[in-house]
């Protein structure tokens, strides 16, 4: 017998939340354009006002849009980060289980890399190769896992804003806050910082020579 799957629900809010989503994420409404104030939205997506209220607070809460009080909810115009808390809120559940998150990771990074391969300028090169030299000269002074970590997210959380996606932008920014506890630990296994600049001088070398099987064998 085949195996059948529960169908999720999906709630109002979640839907009203995806609907405006899709309008950024499209381009139908570009950074700085004012979306429609909370009664129009009720009466087009044909819900009560306190549904498109939630979901605005929560578009609001991961960044995609900004709601000044008294002029209404605008696309956000900069990627903005989300706050490590409201990450850990809403993965608590989730936050120690690091088999589910690594398998996350391999899936997000490795699309995230590839977007972001096709889309970085020279100038963008630039300014990885000198957090890579940054991570190589770290290495060589002392052991502090804290710095080290601290500039590997900084790389990634580079490539995921050259990312052309807000959405694999948003994913990034994620993954690297639900692997910190993983990471530090990780940190300590014997070549583990040799490994991580590794494969990061393979992949900025593979953008260079616009590489992109070997873009996807770099992660």
């Amino acid at each position: 017998m085949v195996k059948i799957n529960p169908i999720k629900k999906i709630t109002v809010t979640e839907q009203v939340m995806e609907q405006i989503a899709s309008w950024i994420t499209s381009n139908e409404l570009k950074p700085g354009d004012k979306l429609p104030n909370e009664r129009l939205l009720a009466e087009e997506f044909g819900v009560n006002r306190g549904r498109v209220r939630e979901s605005l607070r929560a578009l609001a809460l991961i960044g995609l849009i900004t709601i000044k009080p008294g002029e209404g909810s605008f696309v956000s115009e900069h990627e903005s980060p989300i706050p490590a808390e409201t990450i850990v809120w809403m993965y608590y559940k989730e936050i120690d289980n690091f088999e589910d998150i690594y398998a996350a990771r391999k899936l997000i990074e490795s699309e995230v890399l590839l977007e972001a391969s096709q889309h970085l300028s020279d100038n963008e090169i630039n300014n990885l190769e000198e957090i890579l030299q940054n991570l190589n000269n770290l290495s060589i002074k002392e052991k502090n896992n804290a710095a080290f970590q601290q500039l590997l997210d900084e790389f990634d959380l580079h490539l995921g804003l050259c990312s052309s996606n807000k959405i694999y932008s948003k994913l990034m920014q994620t993954i690297i806050h639900l692997r910190h506890e993983s990471m530090l630990k990780i940190l300590n296994v014997p070549g583990a910082w040799e490994n991580s600049i590794e494969w990061r001088t393979r992949f900025i070398q593979a953008i260079k020579d616009r590489d992109t099987e070997m873009v996807k064998k770099s992660d």
